[in-house]
């Protein structure tokens, strides 16, 4: 276990970077995975069965279909107590999802000229949902829950065989439409491009591995993505009276997701600090746990300072932990996800209080948003020019004619001669 103690001082940015700098640079990827998406691209299903049986299946022949039959999906195939488990976290994404949706806006203007801003969901959205070293109903229900009620007709999982039936019921828990036994950047290429089988999708969201969040980003001049998620990190901002065990378990359940990123306290008391180590010592022993990066454990001068700490780090989750930390906040404006209170748990939020916990990660959360229906809908404008047209044509004919556009002047004016439609 790896503690790494900080004191910020006066350079509290300084230490925020230092502490991201603890997250090992991954080995670019990137010239593998972009053969790998060109080969799906141009040689669709042949090249997409190839790699298949060589990625997913260990050499063994890709299947005839690609798809999971109907019958394979059936929430029967899942323990009582996880079936309920996934209808509460169901339930409450979709009523936070829903929550997010715009409605469409009709805006008068000066001119009579009216502009209608309208929000509608793409058609066709695939989820990818990662394996390896266990299954993931969770991100099933926050990618398929969230694209449903976005109102996606269509979404689809694509996720690395075999595929594990806690996986098949909540996709039939969720109403998926499709299921295909997939993964990596072939897979995802087959749902950015399509193939002879494959539908192509508009939007392709969800976390996974450095070679499928590259994937998505080579792809995304043709389909829409959500972000690129990288290794997922906690911060923990506390006062005095905080509960160092509380604190604890929390870096040690972060520390679960893997060694990517470091995880993080910060408070200005140090007494609670050296007690956080001393638990995080103790809760580890016989525990199964993986450790991240590092537990680091930041001193600063005043819970203001912890505040610039955490907006600079721009963590995916914080905790906000003590009474004092609380009210900070409506000031947090860099995070992910904010947890506010000793039981607010970042583990709650990764399964069932209804925050998505696909969330941006690596500190984009400065500029990046979580997973919404909002990844799944976009916005067009329906414009109404009607009897605004002289006012409207005044105004920009001499803004084109200055731009060397001389016909989109003439188009303008055209409008407005005698007998033109309105």
């Amino acid at each position: 276990m790896r503690i790494e103690r900080i004191d910020a001082g006066e350079d509290v940015l300084g230490a925020a970077a230092a502490v991201r700098a603890l997250a090992p640079k991954p080995e670019s990827v990137a010239a593998a995975v972009a053969e790998i998406v060109g080969a799906v691209r141009d040689r669709g299903d042949d090249a997409l069965r190839e790699l298949i049986a060589r990625f997913d299946l260990g050499g063994a022949p890709a299947p005839g279909s690609l798809r999971l039959a109907s019958d394979e999906l059936d929430a029967g195939l899942l323990d009582d107590d996880v079936r309920a488990g996934l209808e509460v976290a169901i339930t409450n994404v979709a009523l936070v999802a829903d929550a997010a949706i715009g409605d469409d806006v009709e805006v008068a203007l000066p001119q009579g000229q009216r502009v209608v801003l309208r929000e509608v969901p793409v058609p066709r959205a695939a989820i990818y949902v990662p394996g390896g070293r266990a299954p993931y109903p969770s991100t099933v229900v926050m990618g398929v829950v969230t694209a449903r009620a976005a109102g996606v007709e269509e979404v689809v999982v694509l996720t690395p065989p075999p595929v594990d039936p806690v996986i098949r019921g909540a996709c039939a828990l969720c109403g998926v439409h499709e299921v295909y036994a997939m993964g990596g950047a072939h897979g995802i290429a087959a749902l950015a491009y399509g193939t002879e089988t494959i539908a192509r999708a508009d939007v392709i969201a969800g976390p996974g591995s450095l070679i499928v969040q590259e994937a998505k980003r080579q792809v995304s001049d043709s389909v829409g993505i959500d972000g690129f998620y990288g290794p997922s990190d906690v911060l923990v901002l506390a006062d005095a009276s905080a509960d160092p065990e509380l604190i604890a378990f929390d870096l040690l359940a972060q520390g679960e997701h893997g060694p990517g990123a470091p995880v993080v306290v910060v408070s200005g008391s140090s007494p609670l600090l050296h007690a956080v180590a001393d638990a995080l010592g103790m809760l580890a022993e016989g525990r199964e746990h993986s450790d991240p990066a590092a537990f680091v454990l930041v001193h600063v001068g005043s819970l203001l300072d912890a505040l610039a700490f955490s907006e600079a780090f721009a963590p995916e989750h914080l905790e906000l932990v003590g009474p004092d930390a609380e009210r900070l906040a409506p000031r947090v404006r860099s995070a992910g996800c904010v947890f506010v209170g000793a039981t607010g748990a970042t583990a709650f939020g990764d399964y069932v209080a209804g925050s998505n916990h696909s969330l941006p990660t690596g500190g984009s959360a400065r500029y990046a948003s979580g997973l919404s229906p909002r990844a799944f809908r976009r916005r067009m404008t329906e414009v109404h020019i009607g009897d605004a047209a002289p006012a409207l044509a005044a105004a920009g004919a001499p803004i084109a004619r200055a731009e060397g556009f001389v016909v989109h002047a003439e188009s303008m004016r055209a409008r407005v001669r005698e007998n033109a439609p309105s």
